[in-house]
């Protein structure tokens, strides 16, 4: 069999599994952020033995994963898998005037997030966190540096220092998600914590997880008409 007719075949999976209703509206939700099955299951109003049959035919066409909590280890969360969609060309659906990037210290995943955000979009960007520490991680500015990236004038941040009514909150880590629950406007991207492995390689790939995250969101957002001028 020809690689081409593998890839149809692949493709075809996964507009299968597209044609549901409950299915397109699981998968439009997770283009804009990882969620959990309890709110999958508010979203599409299935009992949860039907949302896991949806789950399982997305899983198996290729077009999800799922995740644990590095927070709270009971929680599960369900994932995009990166360029699944990339050949439907679908519309920006959220509008903001302003993105604010949180994680827990706010020394490396947020801080990251917001200087990748600023390469790629217009829209402004901030970050901050739910608990800061005194300053940016040494391997965070590092790996920015790495890929032309300033970090140098990045200080952490309290979310209560930060945050705006209107802006689109984006937690990328879990523990910052299930501790931010107050916000109107939240999404949430389960990036793994780099520091806690404190390696270069952690680092890395974190980024490489955040530029490939970022880069699809800033397709998908716009602002609300603001000069940024």
């Amino acid at each position: 069999m020809s690689i081409e007719a593998i890839d149809i075949k692949t493709r075809a999976a996964v507009y299968a599994a597209l044609g549901d209703p409950a299915r397109l509206a699981i998968v439009d939700r997770l283009r804009l952020a990882d969620a959990s099955p309890a709110e999958l299951s508010a979203l599409v109003g299935a009992a949860s033995n039907l949302l896991a049959h949806h789950l399982r035919i997305l899983a198996t066409a290729g077009v999800i994963t799922r995740t644990r909590s590095e927070g709270d280890r009971r929680r599960a969360y369900v994932r995009l898998k990166p360029d699944v969609l990339a050949d439907l060309h679908l519309p920006p659906r959220v509008t903001a005037p302003r993105v604010v990037f949180v994680c827990t210290r706010n020394t490396s995943r947020s801080p990251l997030a917001a200087a990748l955000w600023q390469r790629h979009s217009p829209v402004p960007a901030a970050s901050a966190g739910t608990d800061p520490a005194a300053r940016v991680h040494p391997k965070a500015m590092a790996v920015a540096r790495r890929h032309g990236l300033r970090l140098t004038s990045a200080k952490p941040a309290h979310v209560s220092e930060v945050l705006d009514k209107d802006d689109l909150v984006i937690a990328v880590c879990d523990t910052a998600h299930e501790t931010l629950t107050n916000h109107p406007r939240r999404l949430h991207w389960s990036v793994p914590d780099p520091v806690a492995a404190d390696t270069d390689a952690a680092f890395d790939a974190a980024f490489a997880e955040l530029d490939d995250r970022v880069t699809r969101m800033a397709k998908l957002l716009t602002d609300n008409g603001r000069d940024h001028r």
